[in-house]
């Protein structure tokens, strides 16, 4: 229904816990090179559990072709530069949110080339610098899961 794409993610226990809200969720995951880690990294397993089965989990050397693949769906960008609430937004399946690495966020110039309103930000303490990669996560898909009436869920 939805998919999360994770831009260079480099910290292997959040893209695990990821794959694991994927399964849980329905939702696809794309992962765009280059990595940070190696899929069978330990770390990556353990905070994934055994959910890796259940997850649609595509690697791609590009978001170009990531996109491509997904048959160029509307992208909503999360950062912490964005203005939009996400709350404001309104999802309709096949949607992605795409996500940048934890150090450094997307750049500046991938932000910028999407519409205003698909650049979302999660609201934070005035002082607080960004919320931990895969918690982001969840606050989006299971916002815009809720959205679709958690359709297929139980």
């Amino acid at each position: 229904m939805f998919s999360i794409i994770l831009y260079e993610p480099e910290i292997p226990p959040n893209t695990g816990n990821i794959i694991r809200l994927c399964a849980n969720t329905g939702t696809n995951l794309h992962l765009i090179e280059p990595l940070g880690f190696e899929l069978d990294e330990p770390r990556l397993k353990r905070a994934g559990l055994d959910y890796r089965e259940f997850a649609d989990v595509s690697v791609h050397t590009d978001l170009q072709t990531c996109l491509a693949v997904l048959d160029n769906p509307r992208v909503f960008a999360l950062s912490t530069r964005a203005t939009t609430n996400y709350s404001s937004a309104t999802f309709e399946p096949g949607d992605a949110f795409l996500f940048g690495p934890e150090t450094r966020g997307l750049p500046q110039t991938l932000l910028e080339s999407l519409p205003y309103k698909q650049r979302l930000r999660l609201p934070m303490q005035p002082d607080s610098r960004s919320l931990n990669l895969s918690n982001a996560a969840a606050i989006v898909v299971y916002e815009a899961w809720r959205q679709q009436n958690h359709a297929g869920g139980t």
